[in-house]
Parts: C-alpha cells; sequence; structure tokens
C-alpha cells in the first residue's frame, strides 16, 4: 500500500500529457479499469483485517476519486479543444465578398462620341436625336438628292419592303435627316450635333454596313464660309490634343451643301503610324459645306435672310486615326480581350479643359 503515492503521481501525470481522448481513455483503463492498478489496489481490501480496511478504504477511495476527477476535466478540456479545432475547420464566412475589380469598359466608338459631343459643346452646339428608320422626304428628297441619285439604289442602301399605298422606308444613310427635322421645328438660330447609327451596303477592313457618323449644323444670319473653317479647324486641334493642326479644304461635291468641300489634316505617316500635327502628307477626315439653298427651303427658311454651314465625319474613322486600330471589323465582334485592351474607363468624362482621352 506505500505504492498509494507513486501511483497516484504516476496517473495524475500521464492523465495531464494526454493528447486526445483515445490516449486518455488508455490511461483510464491502465489505472480505473478491471485489470487497472487503482482497480488492483482496491481488490486487496477484501484480504485485510478490519483495522486495515478501516485504515486503508477511505485512502483507496481517495486515489479512486481524485484519478476519477482528473479523468473527467481532463477529458472536459479536450472535448473543448476539438469542438473548437472542428468549428474553425467547418466556419463558414457569411460576410459580403470583397467588391470585384471592375472589368468593364467603354467602347473606343463611344468614347469618341464622347470627346466630339465635349469639343462642339464648348462651342455652343446642342445634341440631337433622330430615328434610324428614315423615309425618302427626308432621307434624300429635302436634302436636295435628285433622281436617279446612286445613294437611292438598292447596291448602296438598305431598303424595307413598301407597305401598299406608302413609299419604302430606309435604314438612314447618314444622319443628315435629323438636320431636316430640326429646321423643320425649330426656327433660326440652330446650332446642333447630331451622333447616331447609320447604314450603306458595304463590307470591308475600312468599310462595315452600320457605322457611326457625327454631323453639324449651324443655321443663323450672317454665316459664311469663314466661320465654317475656324470652327473646324479647332475641332482638329483639339480632338488630336496637338497645339498645332493644319487644315486644308479642298472643293467637292455634295447635294445637300454649295459650296462643298473636304477637309485634310497634316499628318506623318513614317513608320507606319499616322501622327497628326506634324510632317508633309495630308489625310481626310470630313466633309462639309454651305447648306444648300433648296435644303433651306424645303425646310421653311428663307436662304436669302439665314445661311448655315454643315458637316459630317465618320467616328469609327476616327477613332481608328486617333486610337491605332488597323481594322474596324473587330469593333463589332463582342471580343471582350479586344475591348479590355482598347477600351476606356466609362466613369471618366471627356472635358476640353480637363483632357480627352
Amino acid at each position: 500500500m506505500s505504492d498509494i503515492e507513486t501511483i497516484e503521481a504516476e496517473a495524475l501525470s500521464a492523465i495531464k500529457d494526454a493528447g486526445n481522448l483515445a490516449a486518455l481513455d488508455e490511461v483510464r483503463v491502465a489505472e480505473l479499469g478491471k485489470k487497472g492498478r487503482v482497480s488492483g489496489l482496491m481488490k486487496q481490501l477484501g484480504g485485510m483485517s478490519a483495522e486495515e480496511r478501516q485504515e486503508m478504504g477511505p485512502k483507496l477511495n481517495a486515489l479512486k476519486n481524485r484519478v476519477a476527477d482528473a479523468v473527467a476535466a481532463r477529458k472536459a478540456d479536450l472535448e473543448d479543444a476539438a469542438l473548437e479545432a472542428q468549428l474553425a475547420n467547418e466556419t463558414l464566412d457569411l460576410s459580403l465578398p470583397p467588391k470585384p475589380e471592375a472589368r468593364g469598359a467603354l467602347h473606343p466608338v463611344m468614347q469618341v462620341f464622347e470627346e466630339i459631343a465635349a469639343i462642339f459643346g464648348d462651342m455652343g452646339f446642342a445634341v440631337a436625336e433622330g430615328p434610324d428608320i428614315e423615309d425618302d422626304w427626308h432621307n434624300f428628297t429635302a436634302l436636295n438628292f435628285p433622281e436617279g441619285h446612286p445613294a437611292r439604289e438598292t447596291h448602296d442602301t438598305f431598303f424595307f419592303h413598301p407597305q401598299e399605298g406608302a413609299p419604302a422606308k430606309v435604314l438612314r444613310t447618314h444622319t443628315s435627316p435629323v438636320q431636316i427635322r430640326v429646321m423643320e421645328e425649330t426656327p433660326p438660330p440652330i446650332r446642333i450635333l447630331v451622333p447616331g447609327r447609320v447604314y450603306r451596303n458595304d463590307w470591308d477592313a475600312t468599310h462595315t454596313p452600320m457605322f457611326h457618323q457625327v454631323e453639324g449644323l449651324v443655321i443663323d444670319k450672317g454665316i459664311h464660309m469663314g466661320h465654317l473653317k475656324g470652327c473646324l479647324s479647332d475641332f482638329a486641334r483639339e480632338f488630336f490634343e496637338v497645339d498645332k493642326a493644319a487644315t486644308r479644304f479642298r472643293p467637292h461635291f455634295f447635294p445637300f451643301t454649295e459650296p462643298s468641300a473636304e477637309m485634310d489634316v497634316q499628318c506623318d505617316r513614317s513608320d507606319g503610324a499616322v501622327k497628326v500635327g506634324e510632317g508633309k502628307d495630308w489625310l481626310e477626315i470630313l466633309g462639309c459645306g454651305m447648306v444648300h439653298p433648296n435644303v433651306l427651303r424645303n425646310c421653311g427658311i428663307d436662304p436669302d435672310e439665314y445661311q448655315g454651314f454643315a458637316f459630317g465625319m465618320g467616328v469609327d474613322r476616327l477613332a481608328m486615326l486617333k486610337y491605332g486600330m488597323p481594322d474596324l471589323r473587330p469593333y463589332f465582334e463582342a471580343d471582350p480581350e479586344w475591348t479590355r485592351h482598347y477600351g476606356f474607363a466609362p466613369w471618366l468624362t471627356p472635358s476640353v479643359s480637363g483632357g480627352l482621352s
């Protein structure tokens, strides 16, 4: 019986060192099981005298209780630790995920629309819009297109099947019909910018069946060609973001303007790149002219009292020229990689004072 203290010390030490429930149960069985050391000492009480049992019984019961209490306490600690580990491994994060990085981009055509609108808006132009499907009057006749003009043929223009008793509608071939609608409804002075989609029967690296155009119109008293040249020369300098952009105007023909011209900008074409504002080459970027008196009359405006100028430019080709895209066709292929490469941050608004691109 002199081993009681030794057995207790060893048992308590083994219980403390048990690293998991399985190891603790092995200690419990070794000490308190049927063949355990503490149980073996309890069995010896039957062979003792009454005096010895009276002395050893309380000591052995106390030993058994202390070992059992130590096992129970250690078991509770190990179960708590196991539960904490399980909870840590099975935790579900119910908080909102972080805001993903923005991946959208503004198409370069839309960027150029915004840049052009910012430049002419700074000159006092207001934006006007109209329908994509037009009638013959607004798309051709009011704009002084004669019968038999090539633009009236199906090889150039998309015509709808005519409804009974009505002329055929067309997908507008330019944004000029909006000029007619504005002049019919609004008395001068007029100063508008007309952006939009237009449609022509063409398809190659520099032409598409649907493309984007911007036209401008100014109607007022005393308007002359000098106003047109100054307005468009200022536009070229601002759009290409150069200190100087030399321009020249070559005589041309459009049914709706007289005189008519095409405007070129000075550029350098060396090294396979087009650099505006330097070099000795020239590049045509738009058509323009003084509004034809017949167009003014068709809209109810007296050409002896009011004059005006108009201009039109292809937005897709301007975007190609400014931002170095070699082919128009990917504009319409909805390739996200192409858009991410050539696109612009959608929240940055171009302005003449703050910068366009």
